[in-house]
């Protein structure tokens, strides 16, 4: 079984590369989500409350869609396995496209989240606005009001996923 730092140490981590008590709560509050969700869908429970605590690490750097670029450039640093370092890249949005990810200033590459730990911390992070849980919905029409199409049709499809391998409205967990 692979080591991760504990949720301790996540938190310690996140205040130790300057992360806000914001951001931390936020980190929380999707690790929160993220695990009720990594149950139902049986998914492994280490790795996605280790990468969902450490997620927006990169936010200490910047708060703009490059929060993922920067987090990634830490957490190797701190030598953090591969799968965490992959959650922390892909979790924006809900997943970018190459395309998508040259428009917004990204480095040339795809953020679509592959696995299913990937894809519950992505998830979880659209369930949860600063460090309040919301429904999905809010989330898809807040990209469709900033003309966002592709990003609210992957929300959509990402949420009915989760909701079909965990059996159960994940707005309702």
């Amino acid at each position: 079984m692979k080591q991760y730092p504990s949720p301790e140490e996540c938190i310690r981590l996140l205040e130790q590369n300057g992360c806000s008590e914001e951001v931390i709560n936020h980190c929380k509050a999707v690790r929160d989500i993220a695990m009720k969700i990594a149950k139902k869908a049986n998914a492994d429970l280490k790795l996605v409350e280790t990468a969902a605590l450490l997620h927006d690490i990169g936010r200490s750097k910047t708060h703009d869609i490059r929060h993922a670029v920067e987090g990634v450039k830490i957490a190797e640093k701190l030598g953090l396995p591969d799968e965490i370092i992959r959650i922390i890249e892909k979790h924006i949005g809900a997943g970018i496209s190459t395309d998508e990810a040259k428009k917004l200033g990204l480095p040339p590459k795809d953020y679509i989240p592959v696995t299913l730990e990937e894809k519950i911390v992505c998830h979880a992070d659209n369930l949860v606005e600063n460090h309040k849980r919301q429904n999905i919905e809010k989330e898809i029409e807040r990209a469709l009001f900033k003309g966002q199409k592709e990003h609210a049709r992957r929300l959509v499809i990402l949420h009915k996923e989760l909701c079909d391998i965990c059996d159960c409205d994940l707005n309702k967990i």
